[in-house]
């Protein structure tokens, strides 16, 4: 009787077996620490643009503008402006970024314009420095610059704009708004200041700079996406010359307070790895 009952038990245990196999789950193995991967989205591209012969001129010149952003792969795309600096967001909390900035801005040659004559040449200068910008909601940026000459100039410049940003379709995006340009008296100075050997050698009234507001102004822009990684813009920058460097000799005598600049770019980004 009892070999009868060790049978009929070891007969269920055999047919339950498979189904408990089924069920069996293996621990997963453990995985080796690995340094955290990081991907970026670098935007890379070129802009043609048609800007007054110097600053403060009155006829206009072609230049083309290189254009460098990077930003974190799968963060919102923000639109950039004429006026932004190249650089990438260190802190990017979606409503806020910051991070360095850094812009180059074109020297001036006496042979530029007949205007010129006797003012010397001014050397190409690179301004350092940092951003950073609010969305206070997803229609509107807010941003701000702060950086240091080097080279042509030594001073400080900062700059202030808001754009109102709007998604017209998927593909065509529409923006435009305030500008304002603060600048110190070292920043000014090459631009817009006279001193006596140059006053002998242009005909123009020797003439020193303060800092403060140098223009306010506007712009405008529209920006069209191709494909996911293609994209082209066409701009407007509208600024007008205020405090001394709008009351120079050579822009009230041989230029023009209202500057204006056009340009159109093309834009191409793609993601790139990096362990930080």
């Amino acid at each position: 009787m009892r070999l009868r009952s060790g049978l009929v038990a070891l007969g269920a245990l055999t047919v339950s077996l498979p189904a408990l196999a089924a069920d069996y789950q293996p621990a997963p193995a453990p995985m080796l620490s690995q340094k955290p991967v990081s991907m970026w989205t670098v935007t890379i591209g070129a802009e043609g643009r048609m800007l007054p012969e110097y600053e403060g001129g009155k006829d206009f010149r072609f230049s083309a503008v290189p254009i460098v952003r990077v930003a974190r792969a799968g963060s919102e795309a923000r639109f950039r402006s004429a006026r932004d600096s190249a650089g990438f967001a260190l802190i990017d909390t979606g409503h806020f970024r910051a991070g360095p900035g850094l812009k180059i801005r074109l020297g001036r040659k006496e042979s530029d314009s007949s205007d010129l004559t006797g003012l010397g040449d001014v050397k190409w200068a690179v301004e350092v420095g940092g951003f950073a910008e609010y969305w206070p909601t997803q229609w509107l940026r807010t941003r701000a610059e702060l950086r240091q000459g080097f080279n042509g100039h030594k001073g400080v410049v900062g700059d202030l704009m808001a754009d109102v940003v709007v998604p017209v379709t998927p593909q065509l995006t529409l923006s435009g708004g305030p500008r304002m340009v603060l600048a110190s008296a070292q920043a000014l100075s090459p631009y817009f200041g006279i001193d006596a050997g140059q006053a002998l050698a242009s005909g123009l009234p020797a003439y020193s700079v303060s800092g403060g507001v140098r223009s306010y102004g506007a712009g405008a822009q529209a920006q069209y996406k191709w494909s996911p990684r293609w994209a082209s813009h066409v701009f407007v920058e509208y600024e007008r010359l205020a405090g001394d460097a709008g009351n120079s000799p050579l822009v009230s005598q041989r230029g023009t307070r209202d500057q204006v600049q056009v340009g159109i770019g093309t834009t191409y980004s793609f993601d790139v790895k990096g362990l930080w």
